[in-house]
């Protein structure tokens, strides 16, 4: 969702816009930084997320901003507290209110009472009611779509992937850099390498990862897996890693500054990941944009997005994980097939994101205007 909202926030930027973004605070930054447009309200950690927050107060802090910064627009981010004050900031102003559904919480219903107190029924009941009178809701792909629908939610909805900067994941590290981080971890410059790259949260499966690692070991002793990222599940994930005996041939390289991930692609051979809780998959996509072939659990997105063996290999079961792992690491990648991955970029290029939002924003903001225009001659006329 950061890396969504940091895609959008310089799109919009570099189209001419001015952003604001609302924030929690965060005890690592300063509550006000006007030079980045950034404001922070006070908030708490979140239950059973602790290094996420939700802010507890500043309605009324948030509105007088507001209208000094004489918006526009509000285009949400979150369900939560200030989510909802985002929508009760657009009507006091009269502005039109989008939203973009980032999260599967039917997939982190565990997190909460071990999934006692919260059932999708829930999910999809509160979600109904948050997203009831949006002027717009951008679905990042087809499923969220999909399953919104099936939420019963009515309003205006767009399915806008978010795009992927092509400038820094297109960027190609030169043969020094990428020997320098393969040595880093030990890795030879003929070392397969597998790269998992996420929040090491349960949801993401990562396990089913390490358990596939004697299967690719007993083909190519020398498959390495490196792990990039922190999160809950580390501790458990380390544990199975030394239960298994696979210290040798997994690593965890621990979370990885944003600005520095491309690096990681850059070095690895082929991109895996067993989620099944994706809404969207960006990481999947600076892959592709990174020229690395894909080996990832299928999903409607990855329908969509795999048309070619040489982007990538979706797959449901351990032995399809194996053998698109071993095929991408005996068969490297041709300049043909690097040919077809360029041709899919554009269409998830973070250019062509942040104008498809605008667009939807233009469409946004004109509905608004007419259904205002009607309510007014409406109480004009009851009032006469």
């Amino acid at each position: 969702m950061a890396t969504s909202i940091k895609t959008l926030r310089d799109q919009l930027v570099a189209q001419g816009n001015q952003v604001y973004i609302f924030t929690t605070t965060d005890p690592h930054a300063k509550d006000v930084d006007e030079e980045q447009g950034i404001y922070r309200f006070h908030s708490v950690p979140f239950v059973s997320f602790s290094d996420r927050r939700i802010a507890f107060a500043g309605w009324l802090k948030v509105l007088r901003l507001a209208k000094k910064l004489d918006l526009d627009i509000v285009h949400n981010q979150t369900e939560f507290s200030l989510g909802v004050m985002g929508k009760m900031v657009a009507r006091e102003l009269d502005i039109p209110c989008l939203h973009t559904y980032h999260t599967m919480y039917q997939d982190y219903l565990h997190y909460i009472a071990n999934g006692h107190v919260l059932k999708p029924k829930d999910v999809a009941r509160l979600a109904h009611l948050y997203l009831k009178n949006m002027d717009g809701i951008i679905a990042p792909s087809e499923r969220v779509y999909t399953t919104l629908k099936s939420y019963g939610v009515t309003s205006p909805m767009r399915i806008i992937p978010t795009g992927v900067n092509l400038d820094v994941y297109g960027h190609e590290d030169s043969p020094e850099q990428t020997h320098a981080l393969r040595q880093r971890f030990g890795y030879d410059e003929d070392t397969p390498v597998l790269l998992s790259l996420s929040r090491l949260a349960f949801e993401k499966n990562i396990h089913a990862l390490i358990e596939a690692m004697p299967d690719i070991l007993a083909k190519d002793s020398r498959a390495q897996l490196l792990i990039v990222g922190d999160g809950p599940a580390k501790e458990s994930l380390e544990r199975q890693v030394k239960e298994m005996q696979l210290g040798d041939h997994i690593q965890f390289a621990g979370e990885v500054p944003n600005n520095q991930v491309y690096h990681y692609y850059q070095m690895a051979n082929v991109f895996v990941s067993a989620s099944d809780s994706e809404s969207q998959g960006l990481t999947y996509d600076e892959a592709l944009a990174s020229d690395l072939p894909i080996v990832v659990m299928q999903s409607p997105y990855t329908d969509e997005l795999i048309d070619d063996p040489a982007i990538g290999i979706s797959f449901q079961r351990r032995a399809e994980l194996v053998q698109g792992v071993l095929r991408y690491i005996e068969n490297p990648p041709s300049p043909e097939d690097s040919a077809k991955r360029q041709a899919k970029l554009h269409d998830i290029s973070a250019e062509v994101f942040g104008h498809r939002v605008v667009d939807f924003y233009e469409d946004c903001q004109a509905r608004h205007e007419r259904q205002s225009t009607g309510h007014r001659r409406l109480f004009h006329r009851k009032k006469a």
